[in-house]
């Protein structure tokens, strides 16, 4: 078995029942993708896996693109988690990147954004959300090289990394850029169930991929709760492939 072949180290994603999925949690050093609809979690999942990280001593970097540094931790205090105290301490740091800021935001993503992270020192990073890459430019390739450098910069950085994107609402098993799958190592969708009538009645979870690592591929319901996602427990077959 090759080193690039060799199982790596798990990293809890600190939601409970992801991580009997997993068999423990993401391969350390991987590029995750959470897609989803809006309403689905997707920055509450990004704040509690870096917040799992903190619990365990480890540093964590959220990368916004969405929201504002005052929005964000307001975000996190609601589901109480210690961010002040976390920021305080620099075990968390806040970066914010504004997407109306096009050319400072190209030029520190595809220059200086790699250099950054890495002397953070983070064991974990967040980007919320790389579907708002596309505000950055007009055309196709940009976009493409902008997410390619992104994922890069997470990845060479040695942390394992959570980017979040917005799912197509008409095809939502895909993102609206189409392009975020496959540059990650691993897609976690999130979703919404619906009955017969095609009514909403829950939100699911299912992990599209996971490169170099057994997982199960079941549609799981999860919930938000005022300490962050939950998936049903009970209703993970963990002698499932």
């Amino acid at each position: 078995m090759s080193g690039s072949d060799a199982p790596r180290p798990k990293v809890p994603t600190g939601v409970a029942g992801l991580d009997e999925m997993l068999g423990g949690g993401f391969p350390a050093g991987h590029v995750v993708l959470v897609s989803g609809l809006p309403g689905t979690g997707k920055t509450c999942f990004g704040l509690q896996f870096l917040f799992a990280g903190v619990a365990a001593g480890e540093k964590g970097v959220f990368l916004s693109l969405e929201e504002d540094v005052p929005q964000l931790l307001e975000t996190a205090r609601q589901f109480r988690w210690p961010v002040d105290r976390a920021v305080q301490s620099g075990a968390l740091k806040v970066i914010r990147l504004d997407p109306k800021e096009t050319r400072q935001s190209l030029h520190r993503i595809q220059g200086e954004l790699g250099k950054e992270l890495a002397g953070t020192g983070a064991a974990r990073i967040v980007v919320d959300s790389v579907s708002l890459l596309n505000m950055l430019s007009d055309d196709e390739a940009t976009r493409r090289a902008t997410l390619f450098a992104l994922a890069g910069a997470c990845r060479d950085s040695g942390a394992t990394s959570l980017l979040t994107a917005e799912a197509d609402p008409r095809h939502p098993e895909v993102t609206r850029d189409g392009l975020s799958e496959y540059v990650s190592d691993g897609v976690v969708l999130l979703g919404y169930r619906t009955a017969a009538d095609g009514h909403r009645v829950g939100l699911s979870l299912r992990i599209l991929k996971m490169r170099r690592t057994p997982h199960l591929r079941t549609v799981q319901p999860y919930a938000i709760t005022a300490t962050g996602l939950q998936v049903d427990a009970r209703a993970v077959d963990l002698g499932g492939p």
